[in-house]
C-alpha cells in the first residue's frame, strides 16, 4: 500500500493502554473525546502511534511517552456504548508488541517539530498526521516490529 498514512493520536496512558488490551477482538482507538470526524480521516492500513503526556486524564502525573503503535484495520468509525450515556466513536487497530518510549530524545530528530522550544504544540489537536521518517523514529524507539508495521529498515550508506 503506497498511500499509507502515519498518525499520532494523543490520550492519557490509562486510556491508550485500554485500547490496546481489550478482552476480545482487536484493539481500538478513540480520539478527541470520542468524536467521529477525526477518525474518518484515517484509513485501513494507516499506522498510528499513541502519545501520552500523562498517566491519567487531566492528571499532573507527567509521562511524555509513546505507549502503543499499530495498524488501523479497515472499516468505518463505529459508536461504542461505554455506559453512563457516553457513546464515543472508535476504529479497530491491530497493535504490535512494543515498549513504551520517551518522546524527549526524539524531539530534535522529528521533522514535524517546527520549534524545539514549542514541540508540544501539535499534540493539542489530539490527532495529527506525520511523515514516514517520524513514524520510523517512533517505531524504532518503541522496539516495534518494523515488518509488522510495513516499515523498511533504513539503508546504511556505503562508500
Amino acid at each position: 500500500m503506497t498511500d499509507r498514512k502515519n498518525w499520532i493520536a494523543v490520550a492519557c496512558a490509562a486510556h491508550a493502554r485500554r485500547g490496546c488490551a481489550p478482552n476480545d477482538g482487536p484493539g481500538f482507538m478513540q480520539v478527541c473525546h470520542g468524536k467521529a470526524s477525526p477518525l474518518r480521516r484515517i484509513r485501513g492500513g494507516d499506522r498510528v502511534a499513541y502519545y501520552s503526556p500523562t498517566i491519567s486524564m487531566g492528571g499532573k502525573d507527567r509521562l511524555q511517552k509513546f505507549v502503543s503503535i499499530g495498524l488501523v484495520l479497515p472499516g468505518e468509525p463505529y459508536a461504542f456504548d461505554m455506559g453512563g450515556s457516553f457513546v464515543p466513536f472508535r476504529k479497530d487497530v491491530q497493535y504490535v508488541d512494543a515498549v513504551e518510549a520517551s518522546i524527549l530524545p526524539l524531539i530534535p530528530e522529528f521533522e514535524f517539530v517546527e520549534s524545539p522550544a514549542r514541540w508540544g504544540y501539535k499534540f493539542r489537536f489530539g490527532l495529527f498526521e506525520i511523515n514516514v521518517h517520524d513514524m520510523h523514529l517512533i517505531a524504532q524507539a518503541m522496539q516495534a516490529n518494523m515488518k509488522a508495521l510495513y516499515l523498511k529498515e533504513p539503508r546504511i550508506a556505503t562508500c
